[in-house]
């Protein structure tokens, strides 16, 4: 009688782990987002917190979370359910701090504009590698490598690759080709974003490669990416586009 193929791997070792942090790190955020976009609509018992007047940002919770959490497993590494407990605490710091990922950036409390979609990016982008991680997809482990040189020659290549791709501008791509060397070296071939690092410093405004990244990438071009972070973050309004000015010689 043969054997029926499993619908999911087993998550057994350190991927249980990982599976509670991911748990811990989806069910925070989607709490997260519920509660703020219910204290600004005034919905609810929610109300942000403050000591002395002034306004503590979920975001310190996390980093206090992360910071309890590790001290705890260098010190005493606990297994079982004390494991466990980690993980769940450790991916609930995570999705807190991650949430306010704009806050770092800009040092404004930018959570509900359009520079603050770049929260919800990183928390997707750690969610896909929590995913990957959790179906085995680890460059890493070096216990199915034929040798440690191998490995780390194979491993320099592929995050060359995934460096490549970010800089472009194509981030989710170069943080899932680390996993995937074949998505890392598609990513990193093809056109770079115009506003990206890559475009900004290897192609000169007029030379073909700048005209084809403005076509390919137009501003304002929306993709089934940004209808994701619209499910949790504020969504950007249109910009109306500008009448063409017409020059007194052209009539």
């Amino acid at each position: 009688m043969g054997l029926e193929p499993e619908l999911m791997p087993v998550v057994d070792g350190r991927r249980e782990l990982v599976a509670w942090l991911v748990l811990g790190f989806l069910v925070t955020f989607l709490v997260t987002r519920f509660v703020t976009r219910a204290i600004r609509q005034g919905r609810g018992p929610f109300r942000d917190a403050s000591v002395g007047g002034v306004h503590v940002h979920h975001e310190v919770y996390g980093i206090f979370l992360l910071l309890g959490t590790g001290t705890v497993e260098f010190t005493y590494r606990p297994g079982g359910a004390g494991g466990v407990v980690l993980a769940l605490l450790f991916g609930a710091g995570a999705a807190l701090t991650l949430d306010e990922f704009a806050l770092w950036l800009h040092l404004e409390d930018v959570y509900w504009s359009r520079e603050g979609r770049s929260s919800v990016d990183a928390v997707l982008i750690a969610l896909v590698v929590g995913v990957l991680l959790l179906v085995g997809a680890n460059p890493f482990d070096a216990d199915e490598a034929d040798s440690e040189a191998v490995l780390a020659l194979t491993l320099a290549v592929n995050l060359l690759f995934a460096l490549v791709a970010i800089l472009k501008g194509r981030v989710l791509l170069g943080v899932v080709g680390v996993f995937v060397p074949l998505v890392a070296l598609v990513a990193a071939l093809r056109l770079a974003r115009p506003a990206s690092p890559w475009a900004r410093r290897r192609y000169p405004p007029g030379c073909a490669a700048a005209d084809r990244s403005l076509r390919r990438f137009p501003p304002g071009r929306r993709n089934r990416w940004d209808a994701l972070v619209d499910l949790f973050a504020a969504v950007p309004r249109a910009t109306p586009a500008r009448p063409a000015v017409r020059s007194a010689a052209g009539g």
